[in-house]
């Protein structure tokens, strides 16, 4: 394991210099001149002249790179205009939100996404499979912040059982805390429940249909051991790599639920750096992101031979 988890690290480092270039980038193709579009239309000349200086863009494109390149080394991914703080510092304040939207989702989505998914695929050509993969597609299909927007109308404002907006931290009581989460995070597993549905469907009808399923029966023992212990261990390797997307997904599609909630969470944060035309916060904040989307398929890559040992790579 050891050998496996330094051979996945050097393998991600060319992943993560291609993050860190792109993310410079970002930067670079802006339309138009970056320090105008950062101090305003109407900047003086002299004000526009200070922002370029002060991000270094006055030096030529090499030395702008290897001056970004150390800064990484050194742990600085940026300062913010509107905030007056670093990036990281930033980050910190509203990781509690995203987390908890994110972990909160994918708690709701793996028991009902896998409990659904396998059911169709047991009962498969039969109704229940139709009504499962139905409800899966709509899931699937219905914008994300379409549905957040007719839930707060719904369960907010005409019936009152849910706050609208905000946070309560979870050390101001639990339930509070469930109370300000409960709805975001359904509205976030929606779409992630339909595609693990579909998912663990496929996973599951390839592995019922091998012999070794047919023989399990043959030996008399119980539906509940052939399909939940032989039958899902072997489609797990597939359930993993969906839950590693389904991981990323919910990070990503939390910028459009915190923004309907109004969660103070890093989603909103980047809407609010790229509104307020704080591109140092957005290109320090997609970097971050990027380097945590390599840590997830680094850590699925890893779970594959936890999962099933006959996996190993070379």
């Amino acid at each position: 394991m050891a050998r496996l988890t330094l051979l996945k690290l050097l393998q991600a480092v060319p992943v993560i210099l291609i993050v860190s270039v792109l993310a410079f980038l970002l930067m670079s193709l802006l339309p138009g001149d970056p320090a105008v579009l950062i101090a305003g239309d109407q900047a003086t000349p002299e004000a526009i002249e200070q922002v370029r200086r002060n991000l270094g863009l006055d030096r030529p494109f090499l030395e702008q790179l290897g001056i970004w390149f150390l800064h990484l080394l050194q742990g600085q991914f940026g300062s913010s205009l509107m905030l007056n703080q670093t990036v990281l510092s930033a980050m910190a304040e509203r990781l509690p939100v995203t987390l908890s939207l994110a972990g909160l989702s994918i708690a709701i989505t793996l028991p009902i996404g896998i409990f659904a998914g396998s059911v169709a695929a047991y009962y498969r050509q039969s109704w229940v499979d139709s009504l499962v993969m139905g409800v899966a597609l709509l899931g699937v299909s219905i914008p994300g912040f379409w549905i957040a927007i007719l839930s707060v109308i719904v369960f907010s404002v005409i019936l009152g059982w849910l706050p609208s907006s905000g946070y309560v931290p979870i050390d101001q009581g639990a339930i509070e805390w469930l109370r300000s989460m409960i709805l975001p995070a359904i509205m976030l597993s929606l779409f992630q429940i339909g595609f693990l549905a579909r998912m663990t469907r496929s996973a599951m009808l390839d592995v019922l249909s091998q012999d070794f399923i047919r023989t399990a029966r043959s030996k008399g023992l119980s539906e509940w051991v052939t399909v939940g212990k032989h039958a899902f261990r072997n489609a797990l390797i597939l359930v993993i790599t969906t839950m590693g997307i389904l991981v990323s997904t919910a990070i990503g599609g939390s910028v459009v639920i915190e923004q309907v909630f109004a969660l103070p969470g890093i989603g909103r944060l980047v809407v609010q750096g790229i509104l307020a035309r704080d591109y140092p916060l957005v290109q320090g904040v997609m970097l971050i992101y990027g380097f945590a989307f390599v840590a997830i398929n680094l850590a699925v890559d890893l779970l594959y031979t936890v999962a099933d040992p006959r996996v190993r790579y070379d």
